[in-house]
């Protein structure tokens, strides 16, 4: 659209007829109105040379006009708000039969906090590319060496992110539906402290062992002081160890679900013991 205004002073210059500098203090500025958005498009051109503001201005000028021509809205949230919106929706989910339960929830909202202090909080989810957390690996684990973050809890993080991107690209906040990360170096192989094993067999026989005779000590005479309490949370352990099963899920059970036909009755599960 032509500017509406024909006549100009001598802080301010016309821009192809739809845009147009003006000097603020020492610095020229540029604003250009975005009919499709009902906005002006504001920069600072950062110079105080008039000549050198032309030249910036034409290239925003450019740029402006090629998004337009793409279909592409200038205008955009920030990361800080983005993460809010998908976090709205995540919370939704809890408990949901198809959804997440509230310990996952959780877990989405540090990881997403960990992205927002490295991409910051401020910026334009329009802006982002595809390449600008190809070095959220190194941001990571800098200074870190004592309790480092392993390469693991970085690949979920950078897969939570990821999944925030696609959502957000599905409803045209941003132009990217992910990040191209490094892959990941293997610095955890080997190094015990950094891994999360499981169980050896012999180690399983001996945990077996100390939660049956723990039950089995409670359940002699239940109405002792704490033995129901006792019971109860040694057949919670004994869950844990044959299922795998993660805390808030297992928390979500009841004893109608287990069938204890499959279960091995030389396990835990004492063969007289009641659900209390």
């Amino acid at each position: 659209m032509p500017l509406k205004k024909h006549s100009f002073n001598d802080d301010e210059e016309p821009i192809f007829d739809e845009a147009v500098i003006y000097k603020r203090g020492e610095y020229w500025q540029m604003r250009m109105w975005l009919a499709k958005e009902g906005k002006y498009a504001r920069f600072s051109l950062k110079t105080r040379n008039k000549s050198t503001a032309i030249d910036k201005a034409k290239l925003h000028y450019h740029e402006l006009k090629a998004k337009e021509l793409a279909g592409k809205t200038y205008f955009s949230i920030t990361t800080k708000i983005g993460v809010e919106r998908y976090l709205e929706q995540r919370e939704l989910e809890v408990g949901q039969a198809a959804g997440i339960v509230a310990g996952r929830y959780r877990t989405i909202k540090t990881h997403l906090e960990h992205w927002l202090n490295f991409i910051g909080r401020d910026v334009k989810l329009k802006e982002l590319e595809r390449t600008d957390c190809e070095n959220y690996f190194l941001e990571r684990t800098k200074g870190k060496k004592k309790l480092a973050v392993s390469s693991t809890t970085i690949a979920n993080e950078q897969a939570t992110i990821n999944a925030m991107m696609k959502w957000l690209h599905k409803r045209n906040e941003t132009y990217i539906d992910g990040f191209d990360f490094k892959k990941l170096p293997k610095t955890d192989k080997g190094e015990e402290a950094n891994r999360r094993n499981t169980f050896t067999d012999a180690e399983v026989e001996r945990i077996v062992k100390a939660l049956d005779d723990y039950i089995k000590t409670a359940e002699k005479y239940l109405k002792g002081e704490g033995n129901v309490q006792k019971a109860v949370g040694g057949y919670y352990l004994g869950v844990s160890l044959i299922s795998g099963l993660r805390r808030e899920e297992q928390l979500q059970l009841r004893w109608t679900d287990i069938d204890n036909d499959l279960v091995a009755p030389d396990l835990f599960i004492s063969s007289h013991a009641q659900p209390v």
